[in-house]
């Protein structure tokens, strides 16, 4: 009976293979995704170690996608690592490194319980977004001699608004906050979500080290953006919150803040510790689903607190421990949208000084 149980959990976890994050299919286990029978061997070897109570729990993290992550999942450590064999068999095929994967908060990573333990649950992490260039420093005089890159199709860029249309825009904002010493109120970030130029709800405040913000989830908590109502919602913010659905994960991590994006759905992002003090364009960057990101960096910030403050938010209201996050929609030099007000979902991360 034992043994029929186990076959049966394996059995199940090797169904759940076909479609990853991404986005390969598969079926039967003489095609193992975008890999090899190598792959499929050392996987197998992997799933044999495990005991029946992990592989329920390997198996609900997988079945719903990372809608219930579960707990870690422990192996010891023999072969080839045993997180990366499994993050490639139902996540990455392409993965070639433990060095391309983050461990998310709350997992015990590779140090597991014991010193040679490591978790293989692959939806207790995540892909490292690698370096990107930021764009050329346009001007208003060469604009049109020069080209932008996205989603790898070169692109001329739109004419860049000027400081006095930056603050306009801004300045039609129905409501915002600026960023407070949250040390004495007992959480480390404010949330605000926005609709367009709309704040929507109140302010989400962050105690817990890491948060999901999430669309709607049935199990689990955290912030949930499918809760708040908005009278005449636009069309494309209705549209977008449906592209949600898992959302991210927002953690305060030793190095900086650190957001996750669960959803099938790019997002994209900007904080000051993005910008480069150098570059006179925004820095936007899109984080595919499965990706993470620094998108706050606490070393950095420390250098441009004492920077001047850029001259396009020199009258707007520019706050130096904020972050940017838009659901699925881009904006920026190489976007119709030059402002995140033009986004229909995006939210304003408001951290503590």
């Amino acid at each position: 009976m034992f043994k029929s149980r186990r076959t049966g959990l394996v059995r199940r976890l090797w169904q759940s293979r076909a479609g990853g994050d991404g986005g390969v299919s598969c079926c039967g286990l003489s095609e193992p995704p975008g890999g090899s029978p190598e792959l499929l061997s050392a996987a197998s070897g992997v799933l044999k170690r495990l005991k029946e109570q992990a592989l329920c729990t390997l198996l609900e993290a997988v079945e719903s996608r990372g809608a219930a992550p579960g707990a870690c999942v422990l192996v010891s450590r023999a072969g080839p690592p045993p997180h990366l064999l499994l993050c490639r068999l139902f996540r990455w095929p392409e993965l070639q490194h433990p060095g391309q994967l983050k461990v998310l908060s709350g997992c015990q990573g590779p140090g597991g319980a014991e010193n040679n333990g490591v978790c293989c649950n692959p939806y207790h992490y995540s892909r490292l977004c690698g370096p990107v260039l930021p764009p050329p420093p346009y001007t208003n005089m060469f604009i049109s001699e020069h080209v932008c890159v996205v989603n790898g199709e070169r692109r001329k860029p739109l004419p860049d608004t000027s400081d006095a249309a930056h603050l306009l825009e801004d300045k039609k904002i129905v409501d915002t906050s600026l960023s407070f010493d949250s040390s004495k109120q007992g959480h480390w970030c404010s949330v605000a979500y926005w609709e367009h130029r709309t704040r929507v709800g109140r302010l989400y405040a962050v105690c817990q080290p890491s948060v999901s913000i999430f669309y709607d989830l049935p199990q689990g908590s955290g912030f949930c953006l499918g809760q708040l109502n908005l009278e005449n919602r636009s069309e494309a913010a209705s549209r977008t919150r449906g592209k949600i659905g898992l959302g991210i994960v927002l953690s305060k991590e030793p190095d900086g803040v650190w957001t996750y994006n669960r959803s099938d759905h790019p997002i994209f992002v900007n904080s000051p510790t993005l910008d480069s003090p150098s570059c006179r364009s925004l820095v936007v960057r899109k984080v595919m689903p499965g990706y993470s990101l620094k998108v706050f960096d606490y070393k950095k910030s420390c250098i441009l607190q004492h920077l001047p403050t850029p001259s396009e938010y020199a009258e707007g209201p520019y706050d130096p421990n904020s972050i940017r996050i838009s659901f699925a929609k881009g904006w920026g030099p190489c976007y119709s949208r030059q402002m995140i007000t033009s986004c229909p979902c995006w939210l304003e991360v408001l951290l503590g000084r």
